[in-house]
C-alpha cells in the first residue's frame, strides 16, 4: 500500500469499517501533560506558543511519542484567525480570551479581508509544514479551523459565554451585520484551511463548538450552511480532501448532517449515545467519537468498560474513536494509555 492510503484514519474516513478504529483525542496536546507544561512555559504565554512554529509542532508530536495516536491535530487555536482579520486578542490568566468586539457596521468595516490573513497566519503554516516532515509515515496530520458560527461568538462577546447570548443578540437585532460577520468568516476559513492543506495537512476539522446553541431555521443557516460552503471550496480546490465536521451539541441535527454538507466525518459529542449515533448517523458515513472526557480523571475498569461500549457500537460502520469533547487538563496520562490500550485489544 501506498503512504496515503495505510493510514488508518484515512480509511476510515473513505468509508472503511477497520477491525481496530484508529484513535486521536480533542486537545490531546495540553495541560494534561508535563512535557506540554515545560514546553508553553519556555514559549513563555499561550500566544506565543501557537505562533513559535518549532515550539507548536514539539507539543502537537508529545503525544504522538508518548501514545502512538493514529492522527496529529495541529497546535493552534481557533481565536488566530479573528486576530488574523485585526481583532485584538489576548488571554486572562485563568479565565481564557478576550477580544475586542465586533457589534455594528463600523466594527465589520475595521475589519481585515479573506486575503490578508495570511502574513499574520505565516506561523501556522509553517508548523504545519514541520510536522509534514517530522510526523511518523503512518501517522495523520489534521489541520483545522473553528466553524464561523462559533468564533462569531466569541468575537461578539469579546469572550466564552455559556449561552452565546451576546450573538444571539446581534442576529435578532442586526442580522445583516451578523450575517457579513458570518459571511467573512466563511471565506477566511476556506482561505486559511486552503493554506494548512498546501503546507501538509492531510485532514481539516471544523470545530463548531457552540453549534447546539442554534435551533431550528438558524442552525441550518448559520451551522450547516457555512459548512457545506467551507467544505465545498476545499473539495474544488483540493479534489479528495477529506473533512471531518464537529456541530457540538446538535442533537437531532446530527441526523444528514454529513448528507447535507458534504462532510466525510461528523464528529459526535457525547450528549447522545454511541448506540443512537450509530443508528442514526453512522448509515451516512464514518463517525468520530465519543468517550465522554470525564473517564480521562476517573479511569478504572469504568473507563474500561465504556471504552469498549463505544467501540462496539460502531464496529458495523467507518468509526474514528475519540473524546467526545476535549481532555481536560485534570486528566491523568495513565488514563489515555488506558484507553488506547483498550481500543488496541478490543478487536483483537
Amino acid at each position: 500500500m501506498s503512504v496515503a492510503t495505510d493510514k488508518t484514519i484515512l480509511r476510515a474516513l473513505k468509508g472503511e469499517t477497520l477491525p481496530t478504529p484508529p484513535v486521536w483525542m480533542m486537545r490531546q496536546a495540553g495541560r494534561y501533560l508535563p512535557e506540554y507544561r515545560a514546553t508553553r512555559a519556555k514559549a513563555g504565554d499561550f500566544l506565543s506558543l501557537c505562533y513559535n512554529s518549532d515550539l507548536a509542532a514539539e507539543v502537537t508530536l508529545q503525544p504522538i511519542r508518548r501514545f502512538g495516536f493514529d492522527a496529529a491535530i495541529l497546535f493552534a487555536d481557533i481565536l488566530l484567525l479573528p486576530q488574523a482579520l485585526g481583532a485584538d486578542l489576548w488571554f486572562e490568566t485563568g479565565e481564557g480570551p478576550r477580544l475586542s468586539t465586533i457589534t455594528d457596521p463600523e466594527g465589520m468595516r475595521a475589519l481585515k479581508g479573506k486575503d490578508d490573513i495570511h502574513t499574520h497566519l505565516a506561523p501556522i503554516y509553517e508548523t504545519v509544514r514541520i510536522l509534514a516532515r517530522e510526523l511518523p509515515r503512518e501517522t495523520t496530520l489534521i489541520g483545522f479551523a473553528g466553524a464561523p458560527w462559533t468564533v462569531a461568538t466569541y468575537m461578539i462577546a469579546g469572550r466564552g459565554t455559556k449561552d452565546q447570548g451576546p450573538a444571539h443578540a446581534l442576529k435578532a437585532a442586526d442580522r445583516a451585520t451578523f450575517s457579513a460577520l458570518i459571511d467573512l468568516l466563511t471565506e477566511a476559513s476556506i482561505e486559511y484551511l486552503s493554506e494548512q492543506v498546501k503546507a501538509g495537512a492531510e485532514v481539516v476539522k471544523l470545530f463548531d463548538s457552540w453549534a447546539g446553541s442554534l435551533k431550528g431555521q438558524d442552525f441550518t443557516d448559520f451551522a450547516v450552511k457555512p459548512t457545506a460552503r467551507i467544505i465545498t471550496e476545499l473539495k474544488r480546490r483540493h479534489p479528495g480532501l477529506p473533512i471531518i465536521a464537529f456541530p457540538r451539541e446538535a442533537g437531532d441535527g446530527y441526523i444528514g448532517f454529513a448528507k447535507a454538507t458534504g462532510a466525510d466525518c461528523v464528529a459526535i459529542d457525547n450528549s447522545v449515545s454511541a448506540e443512537w449515533a450509530a443508528e442514526h448517523v453512522q448509515i451516512d458515513g464514518c463517525v468520530q467519537g465519543n468517550l465522554a472526557p470525564g473517564h480521562m480523571v476517573t479511569g478504572g475498569q469504568a473507563l474500561v468498560d465504556e471504552t469498549r461500549r463505544v467501540v462496539k457500537a460502531f464496529s458495523k460502520g467507518p468509526h474514528i474513536f475519540n473524546l467526545g469533547h476535549g481532555i481536560t487538563p485534570d486528566g491523568n496520562p495513565d488514563n489515555v494509555s488506558l484507553m488506547v490500550e483498550t481500543i488496541r485489544a478490543s478487536a483483537s
